[in-house]
């Protein structure tokens, strides 16, 4: 499911004009319930702010330890 969301997503945004763009090769996947639904909107939106403060491999690290995901760092980045 994940890779044809890929594979579509990145044609369609080569579709609308914007033509360098790709996905990292590996994906995560979490589940978000509806009550969580606006707060990962807008965690969404001021993400590249939020990332200046916080590296996106810290903060992942963190959310994976947080919910006890047991992960091998050689395989996680790309």
């Amino acid at each position: 499911m994940v890779e044809i969301l890929k594979s579509n997503s990145s044609q369609w945004l080569k579709s609308q004009g914007i033509p360098v763009f790709a996905w990292q090769r590996g994906y995560g996947c979490f589940s978000v319930g509806e009550s969580q639904a606006e707060t990962l909107v807008q965690y969404i939106a001021s993400q590249a702010e939020h990332h200046q403060k916080i590296s996106f491999e810290d903060e992942l690290r963190e959310i994976l330890r947080k919910y006890r995901v047991t992960f091998d760092e050689r395989y996680v980045w790309d």
